[in-house]
C-alpha cells in the first residue's frame, strides 16, 4: 500500500515511528508536509499537489495536524477524502475535537462524566460563574491552549475573579471547570484505535504543578483501566468520531471524567510508558480500512 502521513516534522517521533512501522510491513511511506500542499478543486477530478507533483495512487492517509494549522490541514484532509482515499482520522472529527467548547457539549451530549465547566460570553457576573463551576478553586483554560499552555489554577475566590476579569478585558475566551482534587494533579490517557484501547497510562504532574501534561515536566507509568475507565474511553472516541484518539481521564470521587478528546496523540509517552508497539496498530487500522 502507499500510505501518506500528513507531518510538518518528519523528526517527530510519531512521525518516525508510523514510518518505520509502515515500512517494515512492506508499504511504501511518503511524508507529506500538509502546510505545503496546493488543492485542485474541479469537477470529479479532486488533486493535490506537493513539491511540485501531483499526488497519486495513495491509499491511506494518517494525519498528524498540528492545533496551529487545524484550518488548512483539515481542508488537506477533507481533499483527500474526496479523492476516495481512507483517512485514519475523518476531517469532520477533526474539526470538531479542535473545538474545546463543542467537544464538552458533545460528550455532555452522549452521557458521559465531566467536570463541571462554564462558558460565558465575556460576563461581568464573574462570581455567579466561579459559582457555578463548584466555587474557587477553579481551572481556567483558554479554548486555545494545548499542551497544558493557557491553563490557569485560581486556588481562592479573589484570584478566580481576577483572572477571570483579565482574560474577559484582553476578550480572551476561557472556559472555567471544577477542580477535582481527589485526582492529586494526576490524570489517565487512554489511547484508543478503531474502537478498542491499545495502550493506557498515568500521567502525574511534577512536585506542586496540577497539570499532569508531558510536555510540563510530568512523568508517566502503565495503568490497567477499570472497566467503567475503559467504557468512557470508547464511548468519548465514538462521541467525537474519532478513529485515533488519546483520551484524558480525571479519576474522581464520582467517577471517571473525560477532561480531553485528542485527535493527534502523541505516540512517545504511550510507547514509552507501556512498552506496545501504539504506532503497528495504527497501521492496521490503515490496512483494515484502506481499499
Amino acid at each position: 500500500m502507499k500510505i501518506v502521513v500528513l507531518s510538518q516534522n518528519p523528526n517527530l517521533y510519531s512521525t518516525k515511528r508510523l514510518i518505520e512501522s509502515g515500512q517494515k510491513k512492506g508499504h511504501d511511506m511518503l511524508i507529506v508536509d500538509h502546510s505545503k500542499c496546493d488543492l485542485v478543486i474541479e469537477r470529479k477530478k479532486p488533486g493535490l499537489i506537493y513539491k511540485g507533483e501531483e499526488i497519486e495512487g495513495v491509499d491511506g492517509v494518517i494525519p498528524r495536524i498540528g492545533s496551529s494549522i487545524t484550518f488548512y490541514g483539515t481542508a488537506v484532509v477533507r481533499q483527500f477524502e474526496m479523492m476516495k482515499v481512507f483517512s485514519a482520522v475523518e476531517s469532520q472529527a477533526l474539526v470538531r475535537s479542535r473545538d474545546k467548547l463543542r467537544s464538552l457539549q458533545i460528550l455532555s451530549r452522549a452521557g458521559l462524566g465531566l467536570p463541571k465547566t462554564v462558558f460565558s460570553n465575556y460576563s461581568k457576573n464573574v462570581s455567579a460563574i466561579i459559582e457555578k463551576a463548584g466555587g474557587a478553586p477553579v481551572v481556567i483554560k483558554l479554548l486555545e491552549g494545548t499542551q497544558g499552555l493557557g491553563v490557569v489554577l485560581a486556588d481562592n475566590q479573589n484570584s478566580a475573579e481576577s483572572i477571570l476579569e483579565a482574560f474577559n478585558g484582553l476578550q480572551a475566551r476561557v472556559i472555567v471547570q471544577e477542580f477535582i482534587k481527589e485526582a492529586k494533579g494526576a490524570d489517565l490517557r487512554a489511547f484508543v484505535v478503531d474502537g478498542v484501547v491499545v495502550g493506557a497510562m498515568k500521567r502525574q504532574g511534577k512536585e506542586g504543578e496540577f497539570r499532569s501534561n508531558l510536555h510540563r515536566g510530568g512523568s508517566a507509568e502503565i495503568i490497567q483501566l477499570s472497566d467503567e475507565e475503559e467504557n468512557a474511553a470508547l464511548k468519548a472516541a465514538r462521541a467525537m468520531g474519532l478513529g485515533i484518539a488519546g483520551v484524558d481521564i480525571l479519576q474522581s470521587a464520582r467517577g471517571p471524567l473525560i477532561l480531553e478528546v485528542n485527535s493527534s496523540p502523541g505516540l512517545e509517552g504511550i510507547e514509552s510508558a507501556t512498552g506496545k508497539d501504539i504506532a503497528g496498530q495504527i497501521i492496521k487500522y490503515v490496512e483494515r480500512n484502506a481499499e
